[in-house]
């Protein structure tokens, strides 16, 4: 028999350089690898699914102490992301790519059972569109980032948004559809998110997750959800939006889109405070979640 997960992530691991007015140092991220803490932070049954170098396999060994089944398939190169912040604005940034770990197969998720998928690709290609029919067949939530459909790795390495031939195919097989605000308004002509977040729906999106520096902000059911972040440093701002979905997906297997917008926005903010993902309990979520968002749990 196999195994059922509640959520299961899908993504190549990235070896990130991070470049900000903090220094220069090198971080293990990859939406895979923050959304599959981020999930197992809830105390879900999680696991994650990866493309990485052989050489870079101690991040492996990182997701299982987190409690979290790792199925990693071995590529020449782990995908080698440079993250440059230019100014104190953590939404812009200037990324580019060295290398990558290449495209998923359907043959890679086929034997795979979940509540709930989490697609974190980093960049257009590597999680085809074959490969999302697959995990719409399931009968599972499918979530999936923007960033890993819009952005396309130009010749000399830099990562660039064009304009995306496949979307309403793919949008079409998404139920959570997670975007920062950049991405939202190259999506949608929309600079400003709630104006971009019903545009989004209109184009058949059932739910939107579309993060900015501030906070998230929810589009479901034809209602908006709106919650700040409160962490105490933004150090931790790469992978934001991957924790963001991650613990939204997550916490949508339980909760209606009002309180689960809570649970990603405390979650965040946690994660925000340290680069690299979550390592913060249940409990201290839940405290955030009480003394920041006036949260109280279910009788």
């Amino acid at each position: 028999m196999r195994n059922r997960y509640d959520v299961i992530t899908i993504g190549n691991y990235t070896k990130d350089t991070i470049v900000s007015s903090a220094g220069t140092r090198q971080v293990d991220g990859g939406g895979v690898n923050y959304a599959a803490h981020a999930a197992a932070a809830l105390g879900l049954r999680v696991a994650a699914v990866t493309r990485l170098a052989s050489e870079d396999s101690s991040v492996v060994r990182a997701l299982e102490r987190a409690g979290i089944d790792v199925f990693a398939h071995e590529t020449p190169s782990s995908t080698l992301m440079r993250l440059e912040y230019p100014t104190a604005n953590v939404d812009e940034r200037v990324l580019s790519v060295a290398a990558t770990a290449g495209s998923f197969t359907v043959d890679q998720v086929r034997d795979l059972d979940a509540r709930a998928f989490v697609v974190s690709p980093s960049l257009r290609g590597e999680v085809p569109v074959e490969v999302m029919r697959e995990l719409r067949g399931k009968g599972a939530v499918v979530g999936a980032d923007a960033q890993g459909f819009v952005r396309v790795r130009a010749a000399d390495g830099s990562l660039h948004h064009q304009d995306w031939p496949e979307r309403d195919e793919v949008l079409a097989l998404v139920d959570v559809f997670k975007v920062d605000v950049v991405e939202a308004e190259f999506l949608t002509g929309e600079g400003e998110p709630a104006l971009a977040a019903r545009a989004l729906a209109a184009l058949g999106v059932r739910e939107v997750v579309l993060t900015h520096r501030n906070g998230l902000l929810v589009h479901a059911q034809g209602r908006l959800h709106a919650a700040e972040f409160f962490p105490s440093s933004l150090i931790g701002r790469s992978g934001r939006g991957d924790t963001c979905l991650g613990s939204y997906v997550a916490a949508r297997l339980t909760a209606e889109p009002a309180e689960a917008t809570l649970w990603s926005a405390a979650v965040t903010s946690l994660k925000m405070e340290v680069e690299g993902p979550i390592h913060r309990s249940r409990d201290e979520i839940v405290e955030l979640l009480r003394r920041k968002y006036g949260w109280q749990a279910h009788a």
